[in-house]
């Protein structure tokens, strides 16, 4: 049986391929980990693997895993409610999922000097799923524009979830999209570096199309635990 090292060796190499036919470094895209729902010995097991940056969807349960882990760099990649945003802006060193400059403003404000800025995403509704979170693309630079001048917080780029699907041409698609949409943010002088894009079984097409975070779970940990 395949071990988390095996699987983060496995990962990695996949990376460097897909980064390698999209004529990328594979410095330039950084895995997370997704590490939600599973306990703090598989993440400790992939702490001695070499791996550093974990994403979780679940405040609760995140702060959990740091009490005893508080050297790692942690990623909320989970809808954040107002009544969560201190919590957050106090211990996590990033969150992909803004879609509210409400949110943005209680994250600013609520982030200690000493501690230095918090990255932040805007989550981008690209398949316009009414059950998934995030903006649609015309919302992006009003949004960003707001957040952009928040002391404490620092806008990094954009966080995608599409619909899952099999189809590679359409899984481009979606990234393509997001991908566009940080080009036009550039264009208008909103300057951003950050992709958040590609999971298990997409994060070829994302890196394809300029993913710089690939957020991979199953593939490292395997089924999700439900314990």
């Amino acid at each position: 049986m395949a071990t988390i090292a095996d699987n983060l060796q496995a990962v990695r190499s996949r990376i460097a391929r897909a980064a390698a036919a999209a004529g990328r470094a594979p410095g330039s895209v950084q895995l997370l980990a997704v590490s939600k729902t599973h306990p703090v010995a598989s993440i400790e097991r992939a702490r001695a693997a070499g791996q550093n940056a974990f994403g979780e969807n679940y405040v609760q349960e995140a702060l959990e895993k740091m009490s005893v882990l508080p050297d790692l760099a942690w990623h909320l990649i989970g809808p954040l409610q107002s009544n969560k945003t201190r919590v957050v802006a106090e211990r996590f060193d990033w969150v992909h999922t803004v879609a509210s400059e409400k949110i943005a403003r209680r994250l600013s404000e609520q982030r200690a000097d000493e501690r230095g800025s918090l990255n932040v995403l805007i989550q981008v509704n690209v398949s316009g799923e009414p059950t998934k979170a995030g903006v649609d693309a015309r919302s992006v630079l009003p949004l960003a524009e707001k957040i952009a001048g928040l002391k404490n917080i620092r806008l990094r780029g954009l966080m995608a979830i599409p619909e899952p699907t099999a189809d590679v041409t359409l899984q481009r698609a979606r990234f393509s999209e997001v991908r566009q949409v940080l080009e036009s943010l550039d264009r208008q002088g909103v300057h951003l570096d950050t992709l958040s894009m590609g999971m298990s079984d997409d994060m070829e097409a994302a890196i394809a199309e300029g993913a710089t975070i690939v957020r991979i779970g199953t593939a490292i940990f395997g089924a999700r635990s439900t314990s």
